[in-house]
């Protein structure tokens, strides 16, 4: 399995490793599930501005039930 080095501060250090105690986790898990939920809020955000730009270009929106009855859903 791949491995990294990061540095940080005695402080920082502390903190996370502080941190992972109080989850019980490890800090390697605590490092990479936070860079991983890092990895996805900007692809969320990235989806969202795309999302809300073609939704300026054509702002009609639709209920609930009429995109049930446009799909032929119950």
């Amino acid at each position: 399995m791949p491995s990294a080095t990061i540095r940080i501060s005695v402080e920082e250090s502390r903190l996370i490793k502080s941190y992972a105690a109080q989850e019980r986790r490890s800090v390697s898990d605590v490092i990479r599930l936070a860079i991983l939920d890092r990895i996805e809020d900007e692809y969320d955000l990235a989806l969202f501005e795309k999302a809300k730009e073609e939704f300026e270009k054509d702002p009609e929106t639709y209920s609930l039930a009429e995109i049930k009855t446009r799909h032929g859903l119950k």
